[in-house]
């Protein structure tokens, strides 16, 4: 059934793209749909694009793992739109401009600027479409036992098809279609969940159960290797061999299944995840990020900092105010996406405390993310859990679809428009090769983190193209050597900083800021742009040019 779900929805996806085909004449109706998308179809389009595996599975997953405070990152996430409303839509619109590095070009009147941008353009776009990719084949693996390059490899397929077809206006259709699917299998099931579950979930919420012994015979699959301290001898079913432990440290190899027996005490996690807070536990209640390091509030501020600016600097997020017809238009994109984004956040809330209550062991497994698809057989069994388990998966397929659809845009346009201007033809052959490229990115990645790889992209977003939006469209002082210094320091140190965490591994403040570099690489690239702005003269357009970017549209 869950396998028949999928099919149906690439088969949908393709056939909606393929309405495209027939407007497709020009590079314009390929990357902006030819600036005649309505602010409702955009907003819902944006809003479909936009909510990613990261928040359709990621959030709630977070939320089992870090506790309460997790739900940070969907108010950065939101918060990002209405910065968009208020500093970048309309003005941003009215450049003319098809992509992002077109802008920087349009303002600045930099060429080797615009290439810069496209090179930072790819590399948020494979940092981002990657663990799309990635959570796809995990995610049909998951729940239907297929292996895992089919997954991979039938997405990869469908969003290069689909973009190839239509361009922007078939991406515009599949991604307001995918929104509403993704709002409907998303609430649907949490409602029908929480009702049936709701008694057991107060009650457990009234008392938070630490997650210190297993209620019942409980298998887990472990994702990764993870390292575990018994607290007391037990014996463990391993890959079906039983096994006596001793209390101490033990390593759990990844894709093994260890099965504890009812009433066995729950291992202590070792390594890095140590920290974290136990579900149900006290800290898992605290209302903060980080709440075993030792700045909490500073590790919520970076994690704010790079969703909400992040947001600002997407670049498949901001190609899509070009599509609207002006800049009125692109405001009201913005607000109809704040409310359409807020309304489905609501619910990675009740998938969350649901999956601590009913999943604790996906804690143990580093499995958190797979909470939503595993719930309904928690609460239910026989059909009902299948019919909402397929449904569920359909759901996040559509979000892995329409995000990757916009994060191929925009790799198709940075190479095929902006460091190699070309026409239609090479749009859509790239587009094709480029999905075709991030395939085997992804079947060599099948263990990355995908939640920690999404924040990485919006990071590098808002330590580049957030500063020179900003700047760029409220400052007549920012100058194209101002502008290409910051991009390439607020890039180095964001890249830099998460390669050097990764690599030594460190833990507290420190550990922290390396893997959430925003709250510094941030302000340093707005400081490396404004400083090195006044060191040049400002081109006597640039006036003129501002002036263009803020006047009110014509009735």
């Amino acid at each position: 059934m869950t396998v028949a779900a999928v099919v149906t929805l690439l088969l949908v996806t393709v056939l909606i793209g393929a309405r495209g085909v027939a407007a497709m004449r020009t590079t314009s109706d390929f990357l902006v749909a030819s600036r005649r998308t309505s602010p409702m179809l955009n907003a819902a389009a944006v809003s479909g694009e936009y909510l990613s595996a990261a928040s359709f599975l990621g959030v709630a997953g977070l939320v089992i793992k870090e506790g309460t405070g997790a739900l940070w990152y969907p108010v950065g996430f939101t918060a990002g739109y209405l910065l968009m409303l208020a500093l970048v839509a309309a003005p941003m619109r009215r450049t003319g401009a098809l992509t992002v590095p077109g802008f920087a070009e349009a303002r600045l009147g930099s060429r080797s600027l615009r290439r810069f941008c496209a090179v930072v353009v790819v590399v948020i776009g494979v940092l981002y479409l990657v663990p799309q990719i990635v959570a796809a084949g995990q995610l049909l693996t998951l729940v239907s036992g297929v292996d895992y390059w089919v997954g991979v490899v039938v997405s990869g397929l469908a969003v290069g098809v689909t973009l190839a077809l239509g361009g922007m206006r078939a991406a515009t259709y599949v991604q307001a279609f995918q929104f509403a699917l993704k709002l409907l299998l998303f609430a649907g099931p949490a409602i029908w969940l929480l009702l049936l579950a709701g008694p057991q979930l107060r009650a457990d919420m009234a008392a938070p159960p630490e997650f210190t012994h297993f209620t019942q015979q409980t298998p887990v699959d472990f994702r990764l290797d993870t390292d575990l301290v018994v607290t007391e001898p037990t014996t463990v079913t391993v890959d079906g061999v039983p096994t006596p432990l001793a209390p101490g440290p033990h390593e759990a190899l990844a894709d093994q299944v260890w099965t504890f027996p009812a009433g066995a005490a729950v291992p202590e996690l070792g390594g890095d995840r140590a920290s974290l807070p136990v579900p149900g536990g006290e800290d898992w209640a605290l209302p903060l990020l980080g709440t075993g390091d030792a700045a909490p509030l500073l590790a919520t501020w970076s994690v704010l900092v790079a969703t909400a600016l992040g947001t600002m600097g997407l670049p498949h997020i901001i190609v899509r105010f070009h599509t609207s017809p002006d800049g009125r238009g692109a405001r009201r994109t913005a607000a109809i996406t704040v409310a359409m984004l807020g309304a489905f956040y609501l619910f990675p809330i009740v998938y969350g405390l649901l999956g601590t209550v009913l999943t604790p062991e996906l804690y143990l497994s580093q499995g958190t993310d797979t909470a939503i698809v595993t719930l309904p057989g928690r609460v239910t069994d026989g059909g009902t859990a299948a019919v909402l388990t397929a449904l569920l998966t359909a759901g996040a397929f559509a979000a892995f679809l329409a995000t990757s659809l916009g994060l191929l845009l925009a790799l198709s346009g940075a190479l095929a428009h902006d460091l190699m201007p070309s026409g239609l033809r090479r749009l859509r052959l790239t587009a094709l090769a480029a999905s075709a490229a991030v395939v085997p990115a992804a079947l060599l990645m099948v263990r990355i983190d995908v939640s920690a790889a999404v924040t990485s992209a919006f990071t590098v977003a808002a330590s580049t193209f957030c500063p020179l939006l900003v700047l760029g469209l409220w400052w007549k002082g920012l100058t194209a050597r101002g502008a290409y210094a910051g991009m390439v320091t607020g890039l180095a140190s964001s890249v830099g900083a998460m390669a050097l965490g990764a690599l030594l591994g460190l833990d507290g403040t420190v550990g922290m800021l390396l893997a959430q570099p925003a709250l510094l690489s941030v302000p340093l690239a707005f400081v490396v742009m404004i400083t090195i702005s006044w060191t040049n003269a400002v081109p006597a357009w640039a006036e003129d040019t501002m002036l263009r970017l803020h006047l009110a549209d014509r009735e």
